[in-house]
This record gives C-alpha cells, structure tokens and sequence, in this order.
C-alpha cells in the first residue's frame, strides 16, 4: 500500500507540470553514450513519447559523433579534429550524411513510431529545416578551414511547428544547407540551440554523459541543481567549464538569449532522467535560467 501511495504523489507531483507544460514546446538534444545503448536510448525515447501524450511539443535535434568516428575507421578514412571540430572533407561529408540520416535518424525515428507516436525525420535527404554558412576558426591569428563544417544561420521553423501542430515529433539530424545548396556538417550541440532559440522554446534538455554542471569538475557531488546566466558564465571564464561541457553549456546561452526561458543540461544514462528533470520539484540535472 506504501508503495502505491508514493506512486500516486508521484503522479500528483507530475499533474502540475503536465498542465504547465501543455502545448509547450521542449527542445531536446540527444547525444553521447545515450546514442551508443539500445536500452538507455529506448527508455530517452519512451520519455519523449510521454511527453508528447500528455500534451508536450517535444522537438528532438540528435548527433552521432562515435558512431561517424567507427563508420569512417571501418572506410578506412582518416579522423581529423581541429579545436574539437571534426575536420570533413566531401569523403567525410557522404559518411557523415549516411550515418547521420539513414541510420541514427531513421532509427530514432522507428523506435517513437513502434512506442506510438508520430515522428519524421528533417534532414538533407528529406525535409532540410536547417541552414547555414561554412564555419572559420581562428588559429595564431588566421582563419583555419574545416572543409565542409558549418554554423546554423537559419531555422525552418515553421516547417517544425506545422509538424508539432500535427503531433508529430520532429527528429533533426545537425546537417545544414548552405546558400548554393551544398551540404554541411554542423555541431549537434549548437543546431539545438540555434533550433530552441529559433522556436522560442518553453525548454531546451541537453542530454549529456554527466549529472549536470559541477564546480568542480573532479567532484561528482558539486553538481549545481541550479545556476544563472551569469554564473555560468563566470565559470568559463574561471576554466571551471571547458572542454566538452563548452559546447553543451553555449548552446544553453545561445537559448537563453533567443528567448527560451529555461535550459537543463542532464545524464541520460539512466532511467527517465527526462521525466525527472521536467516532471518532478528536485530534478536530476543543472538548469540555467537569466
């Protein structure tokens, strides 16, 4: 009986939120080891679904950096990074794209449709929602070029909402077109902050390989539940955010400036971390907010 009491304040807990939050648009980002585990990706997915039951927009954006990497070593084409950024040349591009949309986004796509909603795939061998312009980084005081890499200057938006607008789940891979039609490969991390700024989203979810944002990287047990705009940003300019957090962490800001109200940043390997972060008081994750 205990038990099922504690389940039914569960639900009462939730019952708040899911009226908060309907017809709210949520954006999430999925990556990391969530991509690589059927089950940890099968249970991300069955959130999602819920989410969109119960009345939720849920928007997926998705990457695909490990799978690209075994994808290309098995083609016997050399991995490049420069800064982070995987350096793709027209060879990289054809596997990027076949990996990208014809494997992890059909995927994706199948697993929402066997759970019972409706989904479709937007990418550049389908509907393309995302476009963009080739991406320059800056090294010794020159432009480096990362052959085909780009950065997301505009977001179909409309095309994802008519699609929320008839239940259906968007499910974005990070490929953009550029002004003359030619494909590029951009940082999933980054489309969905552009995505979640773009839609004004009431949400943006980045799920990531970590409990959130710690301040002390080394210290699983200094994650904050919480941080501000200007916290965060004080803790990049420390170096207390860095390396792979960097890029997670900027597409919460870049959401935040486009008008999302709030971005969370939470561990997808395990159990419907994306119900708990959304649907219950405490959390499991970090959220930002202004």
């Amino acid at each position: 009986m205990e038990q099922a009491i504690a389940k039914a304040k569960v639900l009462v807990e939730a019952l708040g939120y899911i009226q908060r939050f309907n017809d709210k648009v949520v954006v999430i980002k999925m990556g990391g080891a969530v991509m690589e585990d059927e089950a940890a990706l099968t249970d991300l997915l069955t959130d999602v679904v819920f989410m969109n039951t119960v009345g939720m927009r849920p928007v997926i954006v998705h990457g695909g950096g490990k799978a690209i990497t075994q994808a290309m070593e098995k083609a016997g084409l050399e991995v490049q990074f420069v800064q982070g950024r995987r350096y793709t040349d027209q060879r990289t591009l054809t596997v990027v794209e076949h990996v990208l949309c014809n494997e992890l986004n059909r995927h994706i796509v199948q697993v929402i449709l066997a759970l019972g909603s409706a989904a479709m795939g937007l990418h550049t061998l389908s509907s393309c929602v995302l476009f963009g312009e080739k991406l320059f980084l800056q090294e010794a005081g020159r432009k480096v070029d990362l052959g085909f890499v780009g950065q997301v200057t505009h977001v179909n938006f409309r095309l994802i909402e008519l699609l929320c607008a008839a239940d259906t789940i968007p499910v974005i891979a990070p490929l953009a077109h550029d002004r003359s039609g030619g494909k590029l490969n951009c940082n999933a991390d980054t489309a969905a902050g552009e995505v979640a700024a773009a839609l004004k989203a009431e949400k943006l979810v980045v799920v990531s390989d970590t409990h959130g944002i710690r301040s002390d990287v080394n210290d699983p047990d200094s994650r904050l539940s919480e941080a501000s705009e200007q916290q965060i940003r004080r803790m990049i300019a420390d170096g207390a955010i860095s390396e792979g957090m960097l890029p997670k962490v900027e597409a919460c800001l870049r959401a935040l400036e486009g008008g999302v109200k709030r971005a969370h940043i939470i561990d997808g390997r395990f159990a419907h971390s994306l119900l708990l972060e959304i649907y219950t008081e405490a959390g499991v994750g970090t959220v930002i907010h202004k």
